[in-house]
């Protein structure tokens, strides 16, 4: 009914969030003058850019099968398990359950992400050792 909405608030506030590491990333870029990390380095607020494409692209799907499925209206209450009191309980523990469930995942798997990123930045960065016997 409503899971969709869960996500999708929390890809509002990974963007608020990804637009003020972009300005302090920018910041500390002209005050210093120089890159203080390697090229190969991937910035943090790309990272969130990760995130906030998973987030909404999943919350553009969810809704657009809610959208398909008649349980969003193009008039207001805008969720017809809103326009009932019943329904809008059993609407917000379906959030409460699928979708913390579903952002939870989503935070997790791009989680997972940034750590194989960063294994392999470090990886990469890391001096090679020769193996001369």
């Amino acid at each position: 009914m409503a899971c969709f909405i869960v996500p999708a608030t929390e890809a509002v506030v990974t963007t608020i969030v990804t637009k003020i590491v972009e300005m302090k990333e920018k910041d500390k870029l002209t005050e210093t003058g120089t890159v203080e990390v390697s090229e190969k380095k991937t910035g943090f607020s790309r990272k969130l850019k990760w995130l906030n494409g998973l987030l909404w692209g999943g919350s553009a799907l969810l809704a657009f099968e809610h959208l398909w499925h008649g349980e969003i209206t193009p008039f207001f209450p805008f969720l017809t398990a809103a326009s009932n009191p019943a329904d809008a309980a059993e609407m917000l523990h379906e959030m409460a359950t699928s979708g913390v469930a579903m952002a939870v995942l989503v935070t997790l798997v791009w989680g997972g992400m940034v750590l194989a990123s960063t294994l392999i930045e470090k990886k990469s960065v890391s001096p090679k050792k020769s193996t001369e016997v």
